[in-house]
């Protein structure tokens, strides 16, 4: 009974944050770590402390995995060596900066042993990252900070266990590498495996129950072999999302692609705020072990914890701003591969090698891509939200935990990695919002009012198509000239008419999903759009369901 009631009481707790949070013009993530840190400091609150494997294991594979399915992959491309580098070449660097940083403030600490550190907090949270999204932050951004937050655990994870094997024995350098190559690679694999897999089967499956009741599954599917062959499974699960995210619309029907949304919506609001929670309540008992076992005590944990997310942030600025000068780079150069494009355009445009069509659309895709980065200009004020919306959060607190429990300092080191995501998401989390709208990036959109009609235009022009090829059945042979006088005739037979809507609908969705891959159209307007014929292809079956009772 207790265990239901403490059920009811996280649940009644996370509601009431995603109620009142956006009243007070704060995050409902930063509403629950509050309430978590007020009930461990009441004197009758008992310690809490939860196995870090339940985090790594149980609640972000589920969490990255929605993420991951909701990301748009036209922007992640777009993006891919952005997101790239701030996974891999940020991380390695930030946690041998903050190696030497906490060799230098903490005495008697191995080297290996703070680059270990370094490593659990180096890098930025998909959880936390949920609190930029809310603030209007540019969608630019936001795609570069979830990819980022997606893909960067497996090089702080793989950093963090190389680090604390150095502190027993010498490890190589080409050891550390083909350890990281395989947890990334092995993991993309597999969880690609996975992805396609689990989709096809799905495919086949019409109760929508059933086949959402799979996707619960697919996360961990892919984890737990990652896991077990040596390579990332939070990348695995990452990669599992990445690949249904993209191919959902093609194999799944639309009730099917609903259900899926609100379910895991549901699970990412409890999971998300249980995250959140559950870095509150640990607080208390970490604090006094600190007080009982270390110099200094709290005092000390909070100063190594500014000191090194100052330093963090330091070197995070630095990365940005060569990001931002590539950027510049990139639109110097514009105009010449626009010509470029231009000038093979024309050379292929009739030309009949059998691979000529490949070629167009590769030149189709390029130029709508130049046209992405010039209406989505990455400049210093993109550059800034970008190190600041770069928070740190449940992944620091549950690669702390892992160390081994005859580390020296553990508790102090524990304790710095939870004030680091703790100070990260009050301060930077509690103003971004104000930096946004200082920096005028908020809600800012790019001709989305002009592209949704140039894109309703396109699917006009589909539906003309389809009745253009159309065998229409003889009571809709003048369908254009005699639709009103035929839907009044008793022998009109409706079916005809919705059979007429379906396949239009299909032919614009096929439409659709040309255009995202030669990425014609944003990814928000592209979302939009397959939602509305979403909607109308339920409406008629509903209907059609209706009338067949």
């Amino acid at each position: 009974m207790e265990s239901i009631l403490i059920a009811v009481l996280v649940v009644a707790a996370i509601v009431v944050a995603s109620v009142v949070a956006p009243r007070i013009g704060t995050a409902a993530p930063l509403v629950l770590l509050g309430i978590g840190l007020v009930v461990s400091l009441l004197p009758f609150t008992p310690e809490f402390e939860i196995d870090p494997e339940l985090i790594l294991a149980v609640l972000l594979p589920p969490l990255l995995y929605s993420a991951a399915v909701n990301m748009p992959t036209m922007d992640f491309r777009r993006d891919f060596r952005t997101i790239s580098g701030l996974s891999v070449l940020l991380v390695v660097v930030s946690a041998l900066g903050l190696g030497v940083v906490f060799t230098a403030l903490i005495p008697g600490i191995d080297f290996a042993l703070a680059v270990a550190l370094g490593a659990i907090v180096s890098p930025t949270d998909a959880v936390a990252t949920s609190i930029a999204k809310r603030l209007g932050v540019p969608s630019r951004v936001i795609t570069v900070l979830e990819g980022e937050s997606l893909l960067n655990d497996a090089t702080a994870l793989v950093l963090l266990r190389t680090a604390v094997a150095a502190t027993a024995a010498g490890v190589s350098f080409g050891a550390i590498l083909v350890e990281f190559v395989w947890a990334v690679v092995g993991a993309v694999a597999i969880g690609w495996v996975v992805g396609t897999v689990v989709l096809r089967l799905r495919a086949r499956i019409e109760d929508e129950a059933v086949s959402t009741a799979i996707s619960f599954t697919v996360p961990f599917v892919a984890f737990l072999p990652a896991e077990h062959l040596g390579a990332s499974g939070l990348v695995a699960a990452v990669t599992a999302g990445l690949v249904t995210g993209h191919g959902q619309a093609r194999h799944l029907g639309p009730t099917q692609r609903l259900s899926d949304h609100q379910n895991w919506r549901t699970i990412e609001v409890l999971l998300e705020g249980l995250v959140f929670l559950i870095m509150g309540l640990e607080v208390s008992a970490l604090v006094r072990d600190v007080e009982d076992t270390t110099e200094g005590g709290v005092v000390r944990a909070v100063v190594l914890a500014v000191v090194g997310l100052v330093v963090a942030l330091g070197i995070r600025a630095f990365y940005t701003l060569s990001i931002v000068l590539m950027e510049r780079r990139r639109m110097r150069r514009t105009p010449q591969l626009r010509e470029a494009i231009d000038e093979w355009s024309t050379k292929v445009e009739h030309s009949e090698h059998p691979r000529a069509d490949r070629f167009r659309r590769r030149l189709r895709r390029a130029s709508h891509d130049i046209d992405f980065y010039d209406a989505a200009r990455f400049g210093r004020r993109e550059g800034f939200i970008l190190v600041w919306a770069g928070m740190r959060g449940a992944v620091t607190l549950a690669a702390a935990q892992t160390l081994p429990t005859d580390t020296e300092n553990r508790s102090l080191l524990v304790l710095v990695a939870f004030f680091v995501a703790l100070i990260s998401l009050v301060v930077q989390g509690g103003t971004l919002g104000w930096f946004v709208r200082r920096l005028g990036l908020a809600g800012r959109a790019h001709g989305a009012a002009q592209e949704w009609t140039r894109l309703n235009d396109r699917m006009r022009d589909a539906a003309r198509d389809v009745l253009d090829d159309a065998a229409l059945p003889p009571e809709l042979a003048g369908l254009r000239e005699r639709a009103t006088r035929a839907l009044d005739d008793d022998d009109f037979d409706p079916s005809a008419l919705s059979d007429m809507r379906l396949e239009i609908i299909e032919r614009q969705r096929e439409v659709l999903l040309r255009e995202r891959a030669d990425g014609t159209y944003s990814s928000e307007v592209l979302t939009r759009m397959l939602a509305k014929l979403d909607a109308d292809q339920i409406s008629i079956e509903l209907r059609r369901t209706g009338d067949a009772g």
